[in-house]
């Protein structure tokens, strides 16, 4: 049996044996009160749905904060979230979040009708890229760590400080114009019902990973914590050669050669063999105290702290054809083996009074990961057998989010006041990315053996070592005043202010040696040693070693600053029907540019990007409550789509999570998008319901990401396509079964099912006419790059979700299968070759979690099978029946088990 099978086994049958003999629990799960406009708290909670099954209440909604600060229709006599918004939305309160049985945010989000989640944390809705999704924090901004996201990656938040996610897909003008499939509202826990500390751990493995061999290497002590001790820090000689400001050119020798010395410390660049990769490991801890302070008045305090520590194994085949596929230019097998590690606290304030809230809440995400690299393979095109190589790498990347925001949601009778705040700061280190390449030529009297070739030839493989730093600022600030103009009609008018600005540093060394063997042209004994030895110590003496920089361009600043103003008025010119009209106004300036001070002569060839627009964004939806159970909905709006900041630099950035290089086009445009959406709800009770729903966008200029060959190497980029349309339906289904009937075991038991599906399809609109803008040539074809009918990357035809859970109405006691799948999609244009496509297929899972009392003191118990049919990671080009595996490889089943103790 291999390690994975034990471990599989191990833990299937502690779950086996643990839940059969578990005590009765009560589920203690709670979430604040959403109130309608005008109702007081106390009144609205003494409603309840009489067509509620099994005695289930609705009363505990879930609690969500948004800018305007209510998101409940006025005068609605129902208050369930979903049905009375004025919008469409979709919430996941902590219930449904627990359901799940997902770790962070990001993979509870999978399971909401249009979503997907693509690579790292990237939300998608409905098909769009994650350039078309918001994502908030209590109504506020958040900036992202990481490159190539507009949006912080959900999946670095712990669903246990997250009190409910609101997904709305209809725009109304309260939220940023940047607003393409739709927003993610996260709302954190604020006061508690009661004191509390929970404390949970928990185990988990992989059957490809855990317990089996890897890679690694040493790096520090602290690593398996996510921190480095400063063994990463960058040396002396560097720091010396960057304060001075001069060219690496314009030094001297000794200066180099003492650069080069200390570029390659043998701990940060040796790979190791790891005979045994440990389990997954997870702790948390999470706190809070409700103070009644009298007067209607109570304080809570909450805190958070939690540490993740997860390890991957991946062995991915990637390859590159010609034009029409029909040869492979290359062919390589990378294994990697990646440590993350998670680490995150939040603490927060709230004081309630009568109607009102003042909300403080800081937030501190640490996300690392320590990848160890080893790929061999052969390029084709070079020499008559072709160059075979061995590539490693030794990398470590972190990501930090500091995030401070205060809210404050006022109410004065009919008068409402929203008042919000905060400055967050991410920060992405990636210090000692080092790159270290053997070639075999097959030529010559070394030609069977691996070489670093540490020559100017362009035809061998390039050993560098680079040093990341990005750090991303923003302040943001807002203020709404709502009113009841009549009864049946309220006002809302508000301003909103973010500026952000983000620096960006890149440092890239490679070594060009140079001595007396052979002709000069070669250096072999500097290959046959290790890494760590390459260019270190004076082992290497009567070699001459110059250091140069990969990129004219290491450092960028980049700005965006964004003011609004906005209205709004939500009216009911009749009982059924409500009517939610906004126009929102923004003014913006983006910018980027390559720092001049880097060097203290300027540098010259960067091109700068200044986007400056002013936008109208109008926003209208009606609903029609045609019947106590059907509800119509019509929605219509004007949104927009920024580039990122990594797609407007021009550095080259490798993305580990997808393997491949990228860089920026500073000559991109803002998209416009034109949104419809008809719906149709109908609503058996709260909990049980069905809808169907139809959408269609327009999008002028979307921003589509390509492929092109530079030096051998496939690089992504961007460019500004002319036109795309997108349309597509939805369709979901609630329902709870009573199961008492049947009496024994089922006796207190329900059967839920959740299914929704999404189909969407989109096309690309180009003619011979259509331009684009590409660095360096300027004005050019836009058929050059895209394709007329060709769909917009990230965009599935097909998403769909199934829930089936069986749970206990009396106790917490839940066994759940969830089933998700994505149909094919375009990840890459491919640039005068087929598109790159990755398929996410089907995937399945199991969830258990059972509740129990021991010595007075509640226990959960969960346990989990992730990924059951073992899907795999599939990114491939394909053309009359050629098909090339572009990024490939096998993902293990996760086993898991947490048990968590409230005292």
């Amino acid at each position: 049996m291999s390690t994975g099978s034990r471990l599989a086994a191990i833990l299937l049958i502690s779950t086996a044996l643990t839940f059969p003999g578990l005590a009765q629990a009560q589920d203690t799960s709670t979430g604040s009160t959403v109130a309608e406009p005008g109702t007081a708290p106390d009144a609205a909670t003494q409603q309840t749905d009489p067509n509620q099954a099994n005695g289930t209440s609705t009363d505990n909604q879930p609690e969500i904060s948004v800018p305007g600060g209510e998101i409940v229709v006025v005068g609605r006599r129902n208050r369930d979230v979903t049905r009375s918004s004025t919008q469409v939305v979709s919430v996941l309160d902590s219930e449904a979040i627990a359901r799940t049985g997902e770790g962070d945010i990001a993979g509870a989000l999978s399971r909401v009708t249009g979503l997907s989640v693509v690579g790292n944390g990237r939300v998608y809705v409905r098909g769009l890229g994650d350039r078309y999704s918001l994502a908030l924090l209590n109504g506020l901004p958040l900036p992202s760590p990481e490159p190539l996201s507009r949006v912080v990656p959900l999946d670095i938040f712990p669903t246990d400080v997250i009190a409910s996610s609101l997904v709305q897909k209809s725009y109304s003008a309260n939220f940023p114009g940047e607003f393409g499939g739709g927003v993610i509202n996260l709302t954190t826990v604020s006061v508690p019902t009661e004191t509390f500390l929970k404390i949970s751990g928990g185990i988990s493995g992989d059957t490809i990973t855990s317990l089996g061999k890897g890679l690694t290497y040493f790096g520090s002590k602290l690593d398996w914590l996510g921190y480095d001790n400063g063994n990463r820090d960058i040396p002396s000689n560097i720091v010396a050669y960057m304060a001075s400001g001069e060219r690496i050119q314009d030094t001297s020798n000794e200066i180099q050669e003492g650069i080069a010395a200390q570029l390659m410390p043998t701990n940060l660049v040796t790979l190791q063999k790891d005979n045994e990769i440990p389990v997954n490991f997870s702790a948390d801890i999470t706190g809070g105290t409700a103070i009644d302070l009298g007067a209607d008045t109570t304080l809570g305090i909450i805190a958070t702290a939690g540490i993740k520590n997860n390890w991957r194994n991946r062995y991915v085949h990637s390859q590159t054809g010609n034009t029409d596929l029909t040869g492979i230019n290359s062919d390589f097998n990378t294994f990697i083996t990646d440590n993350t590690v998670l680490v995150n606290g939040l603490v927060g304030v709230a004081l309630d009074f009568g109607r009102n809230k003042i909300r403080w809440t800081n937030l501190y995400i640490h996300d690392t990961l320590k990848t160890a690299r080893l790929g061999i393979g052969t390029d084709f095109t070079l020499g008559t057998q072709g160059f075979d190589f061995a590539n490693q790498n030794t990398a470590f990347y972190e990501r930090q989010l500091i995030d401070s925001q205060l809210v404050g949601e006022f109410h004065f009778g009919d008068l409402g006041l929203d008042l919000r705040g905060g400055y967050a700061q991410t920060d992405r280190k990636a210090p000692y990315n080092a790159n270290i390449s053997y070639t075999k030529t097959h030529i010559g009297p070394y030609g069977e053996q691996y070489v670093a070739y540490l020559n100017q030839a362009s035809d061998v493989g390039q050993s560098d070592v680079a040093f990341d730093d990005l750090t991303e600022k923003q302040w943001y600030g807002g203020a709404d005043l709502s009113y009841n103009i009549l009864s049946n009609m309220r006002a809302t008018v508000g301003y909103a202010y973010t500026d952000t600005s983000r620096y960006s540093m890149r440092r890239d060394f490679f070594v060009i040696a140079s001595g007396d063997v052979l002709d000069g042209t070669l250096v072999p004994a500097i290959g046959l040693r290790p890494p760590g030895d390459i260019i270190n110590g004076a082992s290497l003496a009567g070699f001459q070693f110059n250091v140069f920089e990969a990129s004219d361009f290491p450092a960028f600043a980049a700005s965006l600053r964004i003011h609004a103003g906005y209205g709004m008025i939500r009216y009911n010119p009749v009982d059924p029907v409500t009517i939610d009209l906004g126009l929102r106004y923004e003014h913006s300036k983006q910018r980027v540019d390559l720092d001049q001070s880097i060097f203290n002569n300027p540098v010259s060839g960067a091109i700068p990007t200044r986007i400056n627009s002013d936008y109208w964004l109008p926003s209208a939806t009606v609903t029609w409550e045609v019947t106590d159970k059907l509800q119509l909905r019509a929605s219509g709006s004007k949104t927009l789509a920024r580039p990122q900041f990594r797609e407007l630099v021009e550095q080259i950035y490798f993305d580990p999570e997808s393997n491949r290089p990228y860089r920026g086009n500073p000559l991109l445009l803002n998209s416009q998008l034109y949104n419809a959406e008809l719906r149709a709800e109908y609503y058996f009770t709260n909990r049980n319901r069905v809808s169907l729903a139809g959408f269609l966008k327009k999008i002028d200029n979307p921003i589509e990401s390509f492929i092109t060959n530079e030096s051998r190497t496939l690089v992504t980029s961007y460019a500004n396509a002319p036109e795309a349309i997108l349309y597509g339906s939805e369709f979901e289904l609630q329902h709870t079964f009573d199961l008492s009937s049947w009496g024994g075991f089922f006796g207190t038991k329900e059967l839920l099912a959740i299914a929704n599906y999404t189909y969407s399809h989109s096309s690309l609109k180009v003619n011979s006419t259509d331009t684009t803008l590409i660095p360096r040539i300027g004005e050019t074809p836009a058929n050059l790059y895209f394709k007329d009918g060709d769909p917009l990357t990230g965009q599935s035809d097909h998403v769909g979700n199934f829930q089936l859970s069986l749970q206990d109405v009396d106790k917490l006691q839940q066994f759940t299968i969830l089933v998700k799948y994505a149909s094919e999609r375009s990840v890459s244009r491919g640039f005068q070759r087929p598109d790159i496509i990755e398929n996410p297929g089907i995937t399945i899972d199991l969830v258990a979690r059972q509740g129990f009392t021991v010595a007075g003191k509640e226990f959960e118990i969960k346990g989990e099978v992730r990924n059951l049919l073992g899907r795999g990671h599939q990114e491939y080009q394909e053309l009359n029946g050629n098909r090339i595996d572009f990024n490939a490889y096998a993902k293990g089943t996760i086993i898991a088990g947490t048990l968590s103790v409230k005292l």
